[in-house]
């Protein structure tokens, strides 16, 4: 830290924390090799090879390389099929492709998890005013809130009862709430309980922010869909665009076909050369995320001995890369935030404002010196300038540049 005055408080504070967070870290690294292993093994099962790189420009028909990432993704997410494509800008343009394909006119959506993310609430119409949006387009929106940060499990069985679900939706991640993120096992028993009413509902689940934080994947514990977006845990910051999709091969035909066209489906859609991003992407993907989990969670260590209200807590157990600040203040949000662009490597020199985006409806304070734009595997920071004043941070590619990028924010924040 010769190269920056982080203030001498912070540095006592930093040796601390390395010192404290050791078993959990240790733990982090366990459950590395495990992913590791299992996306080794699927590289190995499926036969990729250096053809598999190749550009292909065009419609992108008999492209070889997409047909077997898509079955890479498949294999390794123990689903029966997967669309995983540039064309797909986000993991929101992932989430509404899904539901306008699954969806008909007459079709009922229900969020088991309480209001979503802000961008899909655009999606859906609950917000904004697109003539799109799924609500305008003839679909149903209902919701059943949590309760206690986990499902109300009571009100689901009952609703799922009365019949005439056509989709359930799950948010594994908190989005610009206060409530925790799910776990892989709260995902699995709720639907095991779904399954004994009804085994013909379409039980999708958003894992934005979510791969390789626990052992298993919600694909792979009954969900019939499972939707992210390659700027976030599975690109591994090498990605610099995509999205995927991976599930029940009936219900991937219809998304892609909403992707592409009817009758096209996966048939089309170059890869424009990203090919390779997103192989060696997932190969690093496990690592990766494992330094934005000893991130977010030396981040907490470090808010809570300075007395801010981090969650999860640095020794909670976690099931995502985001961590959850309130500040209660909007100058410590704005400068934190700022902090966090100071110590990024690309455009280091911008000062982040508050300021109008689309998909939201109030202000938001966006910090993230990325190499990908709105890459959040990369260590970044945002939040609505509201009260309570929250900020949501994510990523970190490398833990010593993660820990590097916290202190200098903090440093920003509290002084030098």
């Amino acid at each position: 830290m010769e190269l920056y005055s982080i203030n001498e408080k912070l540095q006592e504070l930093d040796k601390q924390a390395l010192i404290d967070l050791k078993d959990i870290f240790k733990e982090i690294d366990e459950n590395e090799f495990k992913n590791t292993e299992k996306v080794l093994k699927a590289f190995q099962d499926c036969s990729i090879d250096t053809s598999c790189f190749y550009e292909v420009c065009g419609y992108g028909n008999s492209d070889y390389g997409r047909d077997k990432l898509e079955e890479l993704y498949s294999k390794l997410f123990q689903a029966e099929d997967a669309i995983v494509r540039p064309q797909i800008m986000s993991g929101t343009h992932a989430l509404y492709v899904s539901l306008s394909g699954l969806l008909k006119y007459g079709d009922t959506m229900l969020s088991i998890t309480g209001l979503p993310y802000d961008t899909l609430q655009s999606i859906i119409g609950i917000t904004g005013n697109s003539n799109n949006s799924l609500i305008k387009c003839g679909i149903l929106y209902e919701q059943i809130d949590l309760i206690n940060d986990t499902f109300d499990t009571n009100k689901i069985i009952e609703r799922v009862k009365q019949g005439g679900i056509k989709l359930i939706e799950i948010q594994k991640s908190t989005g610009y709430s206060m409530r925790k993120s799910l776990g892989v096992k709260e995902i699995k028993n709720i639907i095991a309980e779904i399954r004994k009413i009804d085994k013909e509902v379409i039980i999708m689940v958003d894992n934005c922010y979510g791969e390789f934080v626990e052992e298993f994947e919600p694909i792979s514990v009954g969900a019939d869909v499972m939707i992210s977006s390659l700027m976030k845990n599975l690109g591994a910051g090498i990605a610099t665009s995509g999205g995927y999709v991976v599930g029940k091969k009936e219900y991937i035909h219809y998304i892609a076909e909403r992707l592409t066209a009817p009758t096209l489906g996966k048939e089309e859609g170059a890869n424009f050369n990203q090919l390779i991003t997103y192989y060696k992407g997932l190969f690093f993907a496990p690592s990766v995320v494992a330094s934005a989990l000893k991130t977010q969670i030396y981040a907490s260590y470090m808010l809570e001995k300075l007395g801010y209200i981090a969650s999860p807590k640095w020794n909670e157990k976690r099931c995502d890369i985001i961590e959850r600040i309130t500040f209660n203040d909007k100058d410590k949000l704005i400068k934190f935030c700022q902090g966090i662009q100071k110590g990024g490597p690309i455009e280091s020199n911008i000062t982040p404002m508050p300021s109008p985006m689309a998909g939201y409806d109030r202000n938001i304070i966006m910090a993230g010196a990325t190499f990908t734009p709105g890459a959040t595997i990369e260590l970044s920071c945002d939040g609505p300038v509201a009260e309570p004043f929250t900020a949501y941070m994510q990523g970190g590619l490398t833990f010593p540049f993660g820990r590097l990028g916290i202190l200098i924010a903090l440093n920003n924040m509290i002084g030098e």
